[in-house]
């Protein structure tokens, strides 16, 4: 299944759009993540990985210079604490001296 695929199933999570080919990737994680339910998320996960849908996220999550994101607070906080559990930055992995 590819990721066009997995949203064209899942209309209720982008309804607004119509020509579900043209959406990328980053549309498609922030639609999954704040409109989504679990399954959806963990489908999302096994089509993208985890390291792929955790990079989209943190690079977009952030608010903009105007405090601005498209990401509901809550899902923010939530997937703040999941990604960095389940998918930590390079940065953050300790190394064995």
């Amino acid at each position: 299944m590819t990721i066009h695929d997995f949203i064209k199933k899942r209309k209720y999570l982008i309804w607004w759009v119509k020509d579900y080919d043209r959406l990328g990737a980053e549309s498609i994680v922030e639609a999954t993540l704040n409109y989504g339910n679990w399954d959806d998320v963990q489908t999302l996960i096994k089509i993208l990985g985890i390291k792929k849908v955790a990079k989209i996220f943190r690079e977009k999550s952030p608010k903009s210079s105007m405090g601005r994101t498209n990401y509901f607070p809550e899902v923010t906080r939530y997937f703040n604490l999941y990604f960095n559990k389940y998918a930590p930055h390079r940065d953050s992995v300790k190394r064995p001296a």
